[in-house]
């Protein structure tokens, strides 16, 4: 297509506003990179008036070098009866550095006289002011139209004069606002497509999830003539969060034929998870494209049509993105659903080879023990390995011993891990100090095993989830799930017992043996004895 389509990542300074995320300024430069390496046209790195730490941040990110965006500031107009050179929001927006600045003002009349509590034509003096005296002291501005959308529908002569005042004042882009998330499709498509006319190429859209519309809301304001979509990588942001962009560059780029992020697109997973990482989230298993969901399949006419060609059940190769197909075992797999699994694991493993019918028996046995494997592929694939022959034991436990104390004089308990493990005749013992009977034995046999297998230390617990999976209260059955990840890959291993701990030790080494196994095969970091 001739036309281009910026993206304008503000998950800096929009996305930090999620409930439950908090970022220190190296963990925003860490996610500033990645968002580069991606290819971001610009990434907003914060607002400078907000609070001091967003103020310091400016300097460090100004002087790196970035290869394919360009960073942003973002502010308000200037205040009301303030003179622009005066206003100290101004002066930061200035003093941040930045080549490029963002500032948004208001278009809905309601907001102008109830929220601000000023006169209509002095929001209009607010808007040209501050674009052009921002203009003037040689920033590109682009401009907000906040509630952009509201205001249109509520006294569409208004809002159209406030993006009049931004243009005359030189604004280079004008960013039409669903601030709160409340429109449709066509509506935006109808709405940008009149004003794309006027405003031709220079036309952004910026939407809210209230609504769940945020990125269709997004593609149509594409359709119509918008030129730059704003949203955060992962969709998070105030209330239910803003246009996904993963979603937006994934539809963009494979289903519209713009070309946004080019090579790079397959990166698109990885970029994901790496910004939900450092952002202390979990991403979406059911996030479109990236999620670990997206290309994974249970059913067993969906499985063999897959195994057939796979365009039967999925609308893009996961590779495209940088994913990829997971096929689920479960209580209702049948044979070939199971095979299925491991010839992608295994692909020497014939139909026909009596391992599968032992693993598909297998599978059935541990499920009606309570495990279940959809969720745990890591598992999965040791229970294979083991009925094929592709598995060695790394290490045999000795004993563990859970030590946990309470008094009053303690705000919390204090939980010791004793653990013996051996490996080729030698043994080792350590006692670590945990949060918890289980942060406890996870660090003491990470240290342990350490000894023998020093790759592990870069394996990490990423998530920990208990289930009751019968009613026999205290004396039920339960199932531990643990994530791992080694910062290339993620795995996920199940324990099931009546005993909490025990179900955790069963989930903890399968995950390191899993580790230690694949790296041995990659004749990576293999035991040094020997």
């Amino acid at each position: 297509m001739t036309q281009t389509v910026k993206i304008f990542d503000c998950t800096l300074r929009e996305g930090v506003q999620s409930q439950g995320i908090s970022m220190t300024n190296e963990d925003r430069l860490k996610i500033a990179f990645e968002l580069d390496k991606l290819g971001m046209d610009y990434i907003e790195a914060g607002n400078p008036a907000s609070n001091p730490k967003e103020m310091e941040f400016f300097p460090t990110i100004n002087s790196k070098n970035f290869k394919n965006s360009k960073i942003v500031a973002f502010g308000s107009t200037r205040r009301a009866k303030t003179e622009v050179s005066q206003d100290e929001g101004i002066k930061d927006l200035i003093n941040a550095g930045t080549d490029i600045v963002t500032v948004f003002g208001k278009s809905w009349d309601f907001h102008v006289t109830d929220i601000l509590n000023t006169e209509l034509y002095e929001n209009l003096n607010m808007i040209y002011d501050t674009v052009c005296y921002l203009k003037d002291s040689g920033k590109e501005v682009f401009y907000d139209a906040e509630h952009f959308f509201d205001g249109y529908k509520h006294n569409k002569e208004y809002a159209l004069k406030t993006l009049e005042a931004a243009y005359f004042g030189g604004a280079s882009r004008i960013i039409l606002c669903d601030t709160n998330g409340s429109a449709f499709p066509d509506e935006i498509e109808k709405i940008v497509g009149e004003l794309s006319k006027k405003y031709k190429n220079m036309l952004g859209i910026h939407c809210h999830d209230d609504c769940g519309m945020a990125v269709a809301n997004s593609l149509a304001a594409v359709k119509a003539g918008a030129v730059m979509i704003q949203g955060t990588l992962t969709g998070c942001g105030e209330r239910c969060g803003n246009a996904n962009l993963a979603t937006v560059i994934g539809n963009l780029q494979t289903k519209m034929g713009y070309d946004v992020i080019g090579s790079n697109l397959k990166n698109l997973t990885s970029a994901c998870v790496y910004v939900s990482d450092v952002a202390n989230q979990t991403l979406s298993p059911n996030a479109p494209y990236v999620g670990r969901n997206a290309f994974a399949h249970k059913g067993g006419m969906h499985i063999d049509a897959v195994c057939k060609d796979p365009s039967s059940f999925e609308h893009i190769p996961p590779e495209t993105v940088g994913n990829k197909r997971r096929i689920l075992v479960s209580e209702v797999s049948g044979k070939s659903a199971v095979y299925s699994k491991i010839q992608k694991l295994f692909p020497e493993i014939k139909k026909n080879d009596p391992s599968v019918g032992k693993i598909t028996r297998r599978f059935k046995e541990l499920e009606h023990l309570g495990y279940q494997f959809e969720a745990a592929e890591g598992s999965a694939e040791l229970v294979i390995r083991k009925i094929i022959g592709k598995y060695s034991t790394v290490f045999t436990l000795n004993m563990f011993r859970i030590l946990s104390e309470q008094d009053s004089s303690r705000s919390s308990n204090l939980t010791t891990a004793l653990i013996s493990i051996s490996v080729n005749g030698k043994s080792e013992i350590t006692a670590v100090e945990g949060n918890g009977p289980v942060n406890a034995l996870d660090k003491a046999l990470r240290k342990a095993a350490e000894v023998f297998y020093p790759q592990i230390k870069n394996v990490k617990l990423l998530d920990y989830k208990v289930r009751v999976i019968d009613s026999n209260a205290t004396a039920s059955k339960v199932r531990v799930l643990i994530e791992s990840a080694d910062g290339k890959e993620r795995w996920t291993t199940v324990g099931v017992s009546d005993d909490v701990i025990k179900a955790s030790w069963i989930a903890l080494v399968d995950s390191i043996e899993l580790k230690i196994i694949k790296d041995s095969e990659k004749g990576e970091n293999v035991e040094k004895d020997k």
